[in-house]
């Protein structure tokens, strides 16, 4: 099915950029997620358009309970292990579905009103107001703003997480492939090796 709302993907890069105009987010190993609220209504759709609604129950019921009756949050669907890390491995089992979770990392849309035209840094307030005192189920993704973006990410390395996406904090939220966001790997974290993998399988 074509989703009325298109994602923004990442572009892939090898350094971390710096600068006062990016902000620096954790990179999470889950499934991307597009959750919509439409009153009563709550839709989950994967990155290809997949309806996910029924498997993920925990972000629908967080969803649910929210004061707000119409939005649209992107985030990533996870499995957190007991360190608070990602686990994978847990997602694609599909022994946990009940427990997977959602980190929002941005709003684009919030009372009926399209918010992908206002720069990202405006829409990180949007999203921190509307998950503010948050159920368990949906939390905002933590970021960092400006010169720390090399820092963190190797931090995060140590940490053994799958890597930073920095995004230009000053742009509006753009459908398909972007050079605002920039995802940079953890080249030791198992993810890479699963690309790899399915690159080299027939």
């Amino acid at each position: 099915m074509r989703m009325a709302y298109e994602l923004c993907l990442a572009t892939a890069a090898k350094l971390v950029p710096s600068g006062p105009d990016w902000i620096h987010e954790v990179k999470h190993d889950g499934y991307r997620m597009l959750v919509i609220r439409e009153n009563e209504r709550v839709r989950l759709f994967s990155r290809n358009g997949t309806d996910w609604t029924k498997r993920y129950p925990w972000i629908v019921q967080a969803a649910l309970k929210n004061r707000e009756q119409q939005f649209v949050i992107d985030g990533e669907a996870v499995v957190l292990g007991d360190d608070g890390v990602s686990d994978f491995n847990a997602l694609h089992s599909r022994r946990h579905d009940e427990e997977v979770q959602l980190y929002a990392f941005d709003v684009l849309a919030l009372g009926g009103e399209d918010l992908r035209p206002l720069p990202l840094s405006m829409r990180k307030t949007n999203l921190a107001r509307l998950l503010r005192g948050r159920p368990d189920g949906m939390f905002v993704a933590p970021f960092e703003a400006g010169e720390i973006g090399p820092d963190l990410f190797r931090a995060a390395c140590r940490m053994g997480l799958e890597g930073l996406v920095s995004k230009r904090r000053d742009r509006r939220y753009a459908a398909g492939r972007s050079k605002d966001w920039i995802k940079v790997k953890n080249r030791t974290h198992p993810a890479i090796s699963r690309v790899l993998d399915a690159m080299g399988s027939p």
